[in-house]
């Protein structure tokens, strides 16, 4: 499927790779690709506030990935998700909830599932288009096409599907 990827797409997901390591990640997420996304400017054109959405990545991060309709299930049942997000780093330190999952026997860093199934996303909306390459717009529409926390946080900052494919598509 790889082969398929256009070089701007290819250097999304090595760019996502980067953006693991950095984080302390060992595992490529979701979040990985969209912030790889920004960093290599495919969503400039939609005029989102790059250093917003990467804070919004953050904090969802310290939350160990619990979207705000996570959060939100939580407080309906009487649980105060910032509550226990402060007392976990009051004792194991801040960000203890984004532990990274242990590295494949290779020591290469692995996708995680979500990941993975983003990848294979934009290869059925690629296909779905009769466009014969997968490109950023293929990635980005994958990632706002499924639940959690990247379609939560670019959905916040005006991001939709629709709007998205009409204003990257060429």
């Amino acid at each position: 499927m790889f082969e398929r990827f256009t070089r701007d797409a290819r250097s999304t997901v090595t760019g996502a790779v980067t953006e693991a390591e950095r984080t302390g990640a060992q595992r490529v997420g979701e979040e990985h690709l969209l912030l790889s996304l920004l960093s290599l400017g495919a969503l400039d054109p939609l005029g989102i506030d790059r250093a917003a959405v990467c804070a919004d990545l953050a904090a969802a991060r310290r939350r160990g990935g619990m979207s705000k309709a996570d959060e939100e299930a939580l407080a309906g049942l009487g649980i105060d998700l910032t509550e226990i997000v402060s007392r976990i780093e009051e004792t194991h330190g801040e960000g203890a909830l984004s532990d990274p999952a242990p590295k494949g026997r290779s020591g290469r860093t692995r996708f995680s599932p979500g990941a993975k199934k983003v990848l294979e996303q934009s290869l059925r909306i690629a296909l779905g288009r009769k466009d014969r390459h997968i490109s950023t717009l293929h990635l980005l529409l994958s990632l706002l096409s499924r639940p959690g926390t990247p379609a939560e946080v670019l959905a916040d900052h005006g991001v939709t599907y629709a709007g998205a494919e009409a204003a990257l598509t060429d």
